[in-house]
């Protein structure tokens, strides 16, 4: 079932969000969920959803977890560094984010974002440090 709050709020902070198709599942300051579809129109000639599509639905997720962890006082968050790791593609079904804070600090926010096909199995893990605005 998916949050109709959530994916709103997605698709009005970052619009491209509603482009890729983006739906969220789950928002709250511990865990943000969200999840794509799979979709031709987004993949490589494999098949597989393309890594900057899979990226760009960590990115997101994981800036609504540090938008959610924001300090007191503090409108928001861009992206500073992000590191991911692929351990295997995504060809069919969706691609589930999974995005938890691991530091909320003054200045930088620090958010882990795992993706999982619609067995289960790891897709890619996402590390990221969001600065505070």
């Amino acid at each position: 079932m998916t949050d109709t709050e959530g994916t709103r709020l997605f698709h009005r902070t970052m619009p491209f969000t509603e482009r890729l198709g983006v739906e969220v599942l789950e928002h709250g300051r511990d865990v943000v969920r969200s999840r794509l579809a799979w979709d031709e129109s987004l993949c490589t000639l494999g098949g597989a959803l393309h890594g900057g599509v899979l990226m760009s639905l960590a990115d997101a997720t994981g800036a609504v977890c540090a938008f959610l962890n924001l300090p007191e006082g503090k409108q928001g968050t861009t992206t500073v560094e992000s590191k991911t790791n692929f351990v295997r593609a995504v060809r069919s079904g969706y691609a589930v984010a999974t995005a938890r804070a691991l530091h909320a600090g003054r200045s930088f926010i620090v958010v882990e974002t795992e993706i999982h096909d619609d067995a289960g199995k790891l897709v890619a893990k996402v590390t990221q440090t969001q600065a505070v605005l």
